[in-house]
């Protein structure tokens, strides 16, 4: 009896901290079967895909194994080369504008708007409209005989342009439609990032005599590094992916002026249903989305002077 009382004592002993040991997982559990099933949707359609199309980027056209041939084809086509050209030259040009005008709108709806709210539901209106209703919306507006832009163009004494018709217009129409949707999503990030700037800052460098643009200059903006770094590599690794506008308005055209990478994958795989290469092509954009999604992590993992 003393014994099997000794062994009862013990177990009253030990078992508050097995529960509390076990109620340290419940938590972790919980948060487990919560996000299992878009853990799951994730896998099948996020990671699968990718791994898919890896595997299949070595075999051709006839599902023979080919090795690295789709990718030294690649590597040494005119057809690819110019593409990345395009697009390389594409990002250089809109990655600027988008964040100079996201800038300022924030800016605008920070410091100068009076009805900042309304400014801000007017801004985001373009984001709301799906990509592929904007483009034919703006297609219809870019046209050179009877184009809305264009008609704007005349009225003011300026002559009509050729828009999407021309070689040396049709990136830069793209770039504004692109803007048209991209420049008020960005903004959202960056009036969250001035928002951050300490109060107290501002007012000291105030107190010194700076003026607006010196202090947006020296302050402000060293202290938005991580907004900006964020909505720099970001908006790259949206536009690097644009599809939509190029396959609506101009396919790849004209002279192949707006033949994005995006662009020239779709061509390959459904135009002349080469699907072997076009997963090739697919990734070899994909290390070079990931190597922008790693600058972007080296650049957010950076203190901030303003933390």
């Amino acid at each position: 009896m003393a014994s099997e009382t000794t062994i009862l004592e013990r177990g009253r002993e030990t078992s508050p901290s097995l529960r509390r040991g076990a109620g340290r997982w419940r938590p972790a559990l919980s948060a487990f079967y919560f996000l299992l099933p878009a853990l799951i949707l994730l896998v099948l359609f996020r990671l699968a895909p990718v791994v898919e199309v890896f595997f299949d980027s070595f075999f051709n056209s006839r599902a023979q194994w080919a090795g690295f041939e789709n990718y030294i084809f690649l590597l040494t086509s005119e057809s690819f080369v110019n593409s990345m050209r395009v697009t390389l030259v594409f990002n250089l040009l809109i990655n600027p504008i988008q964040i100079a005008m996201a800038l300022a709108m924030a800016l605008l709806i920070v410091d100068g708007a009076k009805k900042p709210g309304m400014w801000q539901t007017l801004n985001l209106l373009p984001v709301v409209v799906p990509l592929a209703i904007s483009s034919l919306i703006w297609g219809v507006g870019f046209r050179p005989d009877d184009g809305i832009i264009n008609a704007i163009l005349t009225a003011v004494g300026l002559p009509g342009q050729r828009w999407l018709t021309s070689a040396d217009q049709a990136m830069m129409s793209i770039i504004i439609l692109a803007s048209w949707v991209g420049v008020g999503y960005w903004s959202l990030f960056l009036v969250a990032g001035l928002h951050q700037v300490p109060r107290d800052v501002m007012e000291a460098a105030s107190l010194d005599g700076a003026r607006y643009w010196r202090t947006l200059w020296y302050v402000r903006l060293p202290l938005m590094r991580r907004p900006l770094a964020f909505v720099l590599v970001a908006d790259t690794a949206v536009n690097l992916l644009l599809f939509a506008p190029v396959q609506i308005l101009t396919r790849g055209g004209p002279v192949d002026s707006t033949n994005l990478v995006m662009f020239d994958i779709y061509r390959n795989a459904f135009v002349f249903a080469d699907l072997p290469l076009a997963a090739a092509e697919t990734v070899l954009l994909l290390i070079v989305v990931m190597a922008i999604v790693g600058l972007q992590f080296l650049m957010l993992n950076q203190r901030n002077p303003g933390a």
